[in-house]
C-alpha cells in the first residue's frame, strides 16, 4: 500500500548541508519499495543544475509498525512513517546518528507534484513536535522534467 512513486514536496531539517542548499532545491522524486521479508528500499532522486543525484538506501524492520533503521555512509538512520494515508500523502521523521553531527528531518511525500494548503498547514504544525523549527522548511518547487537517460520520467 505504501510502495511505489512519491514526491518529496516539503522537507524541514537541522542538517547544516541541507540549510545551506536548502534554497536552491526542487521537488525530487522517492520509489519506495518492499523486500520479501518487509525491509523498505527507498531510492529517491534529487535534482541537482547539472545532473540528477541518486540514492538508494535499504532500511530493516525495527520491530515496531512503521520504524525502520537503516546505516548509510558509516550513519545510522532512524526512519518513522509519522502519518500517512496511503493515497495522496505520507510524512517521515529521519533521525541520522553517527560520526558527523546527529540531525533530524521531516519530510512530506505526496503522490502528486502538487500539495494542497492543508496539508501543508498540517505538515508546518507537526515540525516543532520532533524539535525543528519553520525557519528549517523548504517548499519545494516542482523539478519539471527529469534529463534525459536518467529513467526517471
Amino acid at each position: 500500500q505504501f510502495a511505489g512513486i512519491w514526491h518529496v514536496t516539503a522537507v524541514a531539517s537541522n542538517c547544516s548541508i541541507f540549510l545551506k542548499m536548502k534554497d536552491g532545491m526542487k521537488s525530487s522524486m522517492a520509489i519506495i519499495s518492499f523486500m520479501p521479508e518487509g525491509d523498505l528500499a527507498l531510492k529517491l532522486v534529487w535534482p541537482l543544475p547539472d545532473k540528477c543525484q541518486k540514492f538508494e538506501l535499504l532500511f530493516q524492520q525495527s520491530g515496531q509498525a512503521g520504524h525502520y533503521v537503516g546505516m548509510w555512509a558509516q550513519e545510522m538512520r532512524d526512519l518513522h512513517v509519522m502519518d500517512t494515508d496511503y493515497s495522496h500523502y505520507a510524512v517521515l521523521h529521519e533521525a541520522q546518528h553517527g560520526e558527523t553531527e546527529p540531525s533530524t528531518a521531516l519530510q512530506l511525500l505526496t503522490r502528486e507534484q502538487d500539495v494542497s494548503p492543508q496539508l501543508l498547514q498540517k505538515f508546518v504544525e507537526l515540525i516543532p513536535t520532533v524539535g525543528l523549527t519553520e525557519d528549517m522548511l523548504a517548499i519545494l518547487p516542482k523539478s519539471g522534467e527529469w534529463p534525459e537517460g536518467t529513467g526517471w520520467q
